[in-house]
């Protein structure tokens, strides 16, 4: 395998017939040992939670193909941490957005003059760009645009694809018994095309869920919809 891109909890490869894919690593994002989906640096590793971070997003990618949304998902190895995925371009150097149906985290340090954790915000998107360095500044649609980051119209597209996507792993989690307070998604468009489709990872390494008011980790997350 051909090492395309090094990141923190998977690598982009590629093989000799040509085919792409993500290598899910044990690596996890926090600080100080403790698991953070939204922190910027790898903060520990885990055994054995790259492997359960790609049966969490194969579980999802595939039911969410099912369900007719465009993503960039072809099928996943699990034997070997493997996710196949067609090629697809990211905005400008990488944009997230985020949904939140719980005030937790950051939305939290930023807005707690006004409102408490644990607070319902149900269906607030917010877009942030990928960017280590200046962690991760929210940015709008008017800036997307006029930075050349997103064409006119495809904010409100993504926003519309984000909401559907979260509620449908909101609504599946809450079939186990847990609840989804947030999660991060990734959008790109196909390689030569200008279709906008689901990219990266559906995983508990990119949301918060809890079972009651116990945090539950991304391992756990696997073991619920085994």
């Amino acid at each position: 395998m051909e090492t395309i891109y090094r990141g923190k909890t998977k690598d982009l490869v590629r093989d000799t017939e040509g085919k792409t894919y993500f290598y899910f690593k044990d690596d996890m994002t926090g600080k100080d040992g403790q698991f953070d989906p939204g922190a910027n640096h790898v903060g520990l590793t885990v055994e054995g939670s790259g492997n359960a971070n790609l049966a969490v997003s194969s579980y999802f990618f595939e039911k969410l193909v099912e369900q007719g949304i465009p993503t960039h998902y072809i099928g996943a190895n699990l034997q070997e941490n493997l996710m196949e995925i067609k090629e697809a371009e990211v905005f400008g150097e990488g944009l997230e957005v985020i949904c939140r149906f719980v005030a937790v985290g950051s939305f939290v340090r930023r807005y707690g003059l006004y409102i408490e954790n644990g607070t319902n915000i149900s269906d607030y998107v917010e877009f942030t760009l990928k960017d280590d360095d200046r962690e991760d500044p929210l940015i709008n649609e008017d800036a997307l645009v006029l930075l050349n980051i997103l064409k006119p119209g495809e904010y409100e597209q993504i926003k519309q694809l984000t909401l559907e996507i979260s509620h449908f792993i909101k609504d599946e989690l809450k079939s186990k018994g847990l609840e989804l307070y947030d999660i991060k998604l990734e959008f790109g468009r196909l390689a030569n095309s200008d279709e906008i489709v689901l990219i990266d990872e559906i995983s508990g390494g990119n949301m918060r869920v809890f079972d009651g008011e116990h945090s539950v980790s991304p391992l756990e997350i696997e073991k619920y919809l085994a």
